[in-house]
């Protein structure tokens, strides 16, 4: 018998080398989080993560990198305001989009309440582009079981156009049948233009999904991106959540259902509960803009095409709801637009605040905005999932209970399936409704849309749906029960709050 005694024994120059270059990607990672004011916590865990992890660490910083997104989204800001020249272009009384220009003279209207003209003043300051509109129609659909036939029967009375957004698509019996719809309206001379994010929707992508589709006549497919190694963009973080149907330019879908079958009942499974809200009036010009500036980003159509007259349509007005759009991503001009609302909302409210969503990772002065509310004695109810399908967003939001609970807030958690529904009632006086979480990633990373809307019976419906789906099967916390919690739950808490700021 021999023993071999094997050994491998690294290259001093090497381990140099290496070591030299970790200190240098470290500094560089540093440089980089100190060129902007950030939150200290965001920074200094970039920094740990670029120190403790050699190459990896850099690696994520320039993938997922908080502070990377001004930079990337600039291309964004760039491509909105050239759209917008084109609009404004066009917004004469010879040429199509003076309509739109009628729109926004004639349509703008004010709120009935003094807390509602306080509140629109402020988010006209905030985003002036998008005014308050009456003669709106607004209706709440809860789950797909009530929202997917309704989209499915717009789409298939569709004359024009069809223009479909959404952050997740899955290969499953919901996507296919949308898919096939649209190809089906499409042979009929009706023009789809149909916008995904891939990273949302990568399940339908690696499945082949829309491999059929691609060649089709009328048929146009985008997939919203703003990664691409060749043009050295590695920016992972910058998704469009957005989930906006436009039928014809007349009727709109709009909020947090995705086109996956776990929004539907299926046997021994019921749906994900969420809302989607369908609208007619001159809001939907809002909406449908707002998808073909998108679009136009993604695949640089020409301007001529998308500001058509067919897009823009004369429509009457169909009800009593004032709706304005606040749009939001991490562009100049809409930067935290969703996230300045919120703070506004809350620390506008007199009476009462009622919040419903599935993630609750918010930034400092909302959570403090909360706080502050139930602490001036305002009855302030958070409804929440009690089981998150992200545990790590789920154990980082619980970390806040008991600050919250402290103050007087009302913690109500949801019971399975799974709730991905978001929704804020002000005073019974606005809701705040749409595609947004009240999370970091939703307030300050995701291009999102909400709906700022005024009408007592929209409130009302939609106060009920959430008592009856939401309150009335939930449990509420108690805060000397939450305090009594395992030890070893606190520190995961604790753990995955240090990384919200990152995730």
């Amino acid at each position: 018998m021999f023993d071999i005694d094997i050994t491998f024994t690294i290259p001093e120059p090497i381990i140099v080398l290496g070591t030299l270059m970790h200190v240098a990607a470290f500094l560089l990672v540093c440089t980089h989080c100190l060129q902007r004011r950030r939150e200290a916590t965001a920074t200094l865990l970039w920094m740990f993560v670029a120190w403790s992890f050699p190459l990896i660490g850099p690696l994520i910083y320039l993938t997922m990198g908080v502070d990377r997104v001004p930079r990337k989204a600039w291309r964004k800001h760039v491509a909105d305001r050239k759209f917008l020249a084109e609009r404004r272009a066009r917004e004469d009384a010879e040429l199509p989009l003076a309509y739109w220009r009628s729109v926004h003279e004639t349509g703008t209207t004010l709120p009935h309440s003094p807390l509602g003209l306080e509140l629109d003043k402020a988010m006209t300051n905030i985003l002036p582009d998008y005014p308050l509109l009456g003669g709106n129609r607004i209706r709440a659909l809860v789950t797909g079981d009530e929202a997917f036939p309704l989209m499915l029967e717009a789409i298939r009375a569709a004359c024009h156009h069809v223009h479909l957004q959404t952050f997740i698509i899955r290969n499953d019996a919901v996507g296919r049948d949308f898919m096939a719809l649209l190809a089906e309206k499409a042979a009929e001379g009706v023009r789809i233009r149909f916008l995904y994010d891939r990273f949302g929707s990568s399940h339908a992508i690696w499945t082949g999904l829309f491999r059929r589709y691609r060649t089709l006549p009328n048929f146009s497919l985008s997939g919203w991106t703003q990664a691409n190694m060749f043009k050295r963009q590695f920016q992972l973080n910058l998704r469009n959540h957005r989930k906006v149907l436009v039928v014809d330019g007349a009727e709109a879908f709009i909020g947090g259902i995705n086109l996956q079958i776990q929004h539907t009942s299926r046997a021994g499974s019921p749906p994900i509960q969420d809302y989607h809200f369908h609208l007619h009036g001159p809001i939907v010009q809002e909406l449908q803009y707002t998808f073909l500036r998108d679009w136009y980003f993604m695949t640089d159509e020409d301007p001529e095409e998308l500001l058509h007259k067919n897009h823009f349509p004369h429509l009457d007005r169909t009800g009593g709801a004032q709706v304005r759009v606040v749009n939001s991503g991490p562009t100049e001009d809409e930067k935290e637009a969703i996230a300045e609302t919120f703070f506004l909302l809350l620390t506008a409210a007199r009476k009462s605040i009622l919040a419903v969503t599935p993630y609750f990772i918010p930034t400092t002065d909302l959570l403090h905005a909360f706080r502050s509310a139930a602490l001036r004695g305002l009855e302030v109810r958070l409804v929440l999932p009690e089981f998150n399908n992200h545990f790590y967003a789920g154990l980082a939001g619980q970390a806040l209970y008991e600050s919250l609970l402290d103050a007087g807030v009302r913690i109500f958690e949801r019971p399975p399936p799974f709730m991905h529904a978001k929704a804020l009632i002000v005073d019974d006086t606005v809701a705040f409704v749409g595609t947004a979480n009240l999370d970091a990633r939703s307030l300050r990373l995701n291009y999102e849309s909400n709906l700022a809307v005024y009408e007592p019976g929209f409130i009302a419906d939609l106060r009920r749906v959430i008592v009856e789906e939401e309150l009335a099967k939930s449990r509420e916390l108690r805060l000397d029960t939450w305090r009594a919690r395992p030890g070893h739950r606190k520190l995961l808490e604790n753990f995955f709050s240090l990384m919200a700021p990152v995730v």
